[in-house]
Protein backbone atom coordinates (compact mmCIF):
# COMPACT_ATOMS: atom_id res chain seq x y z
CA UNK A 1 0.00 0.00 0.00
CA UNK A 2 2.95 2.37 0.65
CA UNK A 3 4.19 2.10 -3.28
CA UNK A 4 0.25 3.07 -4.07
CA UNK A 5 0.51 6.48 -1.19
CA UNK A 6 3.72 7.03 -2.79
CA UNK A 7 2.52 7.18 -6.33
CA UNK A 8 -0.64 8.91 -5.76
CA UNK A 9 1.72 11.94 -3.51
CA UNK A 10 3.96 11.84 -6.52
CA UNK A 11 0.76 13.03 -8.96
CA UNK A 12 -0.20 15.20 -6.73
CA UNK A 13 3.04 16.87 -6.50
CA UNK A 14 2.83 17.06 -10.33
CA UNK A 15 -0.52 18.91 -9.53
CA UNK A 16 0.27 21.32 -6.88
CA UNK A 17 3.49 22.47 -9.18
CA UNK A 18 1.54 23.24 -12.36
CA UNK A 19 -1.12 24.88 -10.36
CA UNK A 20 1.55 26.89 -8.47
CA UNK A 21 2.75 27.97 -11.84
CA UNK A 22 -0.91 29.25 -13.12
CA UNK A 23 -1.61 31.15 -10.05
CA UNK A 24 0.57 33.35 -11.29
CA UNK A 25 2.63 34.20 -7.98
CA UNK A 26 -0.84 33.26 -6.00
CA UNK A 27 -2.80 36.02 -7.39
CA UNK A 28 -5.35 34.05 -8.81
CA UNK A 29 -7.81 32.03 -6.29
CA UNK A 30 -8.08 28.79 -7.50
CA UNK A 31 -5.35 27.82 -9.25
CA UNK A 32 -3.72 29.06 -5.55
CA UNK A 33 -6.38 26.84 -3.32
CA UNK A 34 -5.81 23.42 -5.72
CA UNK A 35 -2.21 24.33 -5.02
CA UNK A 36 -2.44 24.35 -1.14
CA UNK A 37 -5.07 21.39 -1.15
CA UNK A 38 -3.18 19.51 -3.77
CA UNK A 39 0.51 20.38 -1.47
CA UNK A 40 -1.01 19.14 2.01
CA UNK A 41 -2.45 15.85 0.04
CA UNK A 42 0.89 15.14 -1.54
CA UNK A 43 2.97 15.70 1.60
CA UNK A 44 0.59 13.54 3.69
CA UNK A 45 0.79 10.62 0.96
CA UNK A 46 4.49 10.59 1.47
CA UNK A 47 4.16 10.87 5.20
CA UNK A 48 2.38 7.79 5.05
CA UNK A 49 4.15 5.98 2.84
CA UNK A 50 7.58 6.66 4.85
CA UNK A 51 6.00 4.50 7.56
CA UNK A 52 7.64 1.65 5.94
CA UNK A 53 9.65 2.84 2.94
CA UNK A 54 13.05 3.81 3.48
CA UNK A 55 13.46 7.79 3.54
CA UNK A 56 16.53 7.84 0.56
CA UNK A 57 14.06 5.39 -1.52
CA UNK A 58 10.51 7.50 -0.70
CA UNK A 59 12.16 10.93 -1.48
CA UNK A 60 13.90 10.18 -4.28
CA UNK A 61 10.74 8.81 -5.87
CA UNK A 62 8.35 11.40 -4.87
CA UNK A 63 10.43 14.17 -5.91
CA UNK A 64 11.37 12.45 -8.88
CA UNK A 65 7.36 11.68 -10.17
CA UNK A 66 7.12 15.48 -9.40
CA UNK A 67 10.05 16.75 -11.64
CA UNK A 68 9.06 14.01 -14.74
CA UNK A 69 5.42 14.74 -14.47
CA UNK A 70 6.00 19.12 -14.19
CA UNK A 71 8.47 18.69 -17.08
CA UNK A 72 6.11 16.39 -19.59
CA UNK A 73 3.42 19.06 -18.53
CA UNK A 74 5.14 21.94 -19.12
CA UNK A 75 6.52 20.31 -22.89
CA UNK A 76 2.79 19.41 -23.20
CA UNK A 77 0.02 21.97 -21.82
CA UNK A 78 2.47 25.35 -21.29
CA UNK A 79 4.42 24.82 -24.85
CA UNK A 80 7.44 24.82 -23.13
CA UNK A 81 10.78 23.67 -25.13
CA UNK A 82 11.63 19.71 -25.54
CA UNK A 83 15.18 19.95 -26.43
CA UNK A 84 17.67 16.93 -26.80
CA UNK A 85 19.14 17.85 -23.96
CA UNK A 86 16.39 18.49 -22.24
CA UNK A 87 14.83 14.93 -23.03
CA UNK A 88 18.25 13.15 -22.05
CA UNK A 89 18.18 14.68 -18.83
CA UNK A 90 14.80 13.26 -18.06
CA UNK A 91 15.60 9.92 -19.18
CA UNK A 92 18.39 10.15 -16.78
CA UNK A 93 15.99 10.78 -14.31
CA UNK A 94 13.26 7.85 -14.85
CA UNK A 95 16.61 5.76 -15.08
CA UNK A 96 17.63 6.63 -11.91
CA UNK A 97 13.74 6.15 -10.37
CA UNK A 98 13.50 2.80 -11.93
CA UNK A 99 17.35 1.66 -10.86
CA UNK A 100 16.10 3.29 -7.04
CA UNK A 101 12.86 1.13 -7.15
CA UNK A 102 14.60 -2.23 -7.93
CA UNK A 103 17.21 -1.49 -5.07
CA UNK A 104 14.33 -0.93 -2.72
CA UNK A 105 13.39 -4.48 -0.36
CA UNK A 106 9.92 -3.31 -0.16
Amino acid sequence: MAWVYLGTAGVLEIVWASMMKQSDGFTRLWPTVITLVAMVGSFGLLAMAMRTLPLGTAYTIWTGIGAIGAFVVGVTVLGEEASLTRMIAAVLIVSGLVTMKLASAH
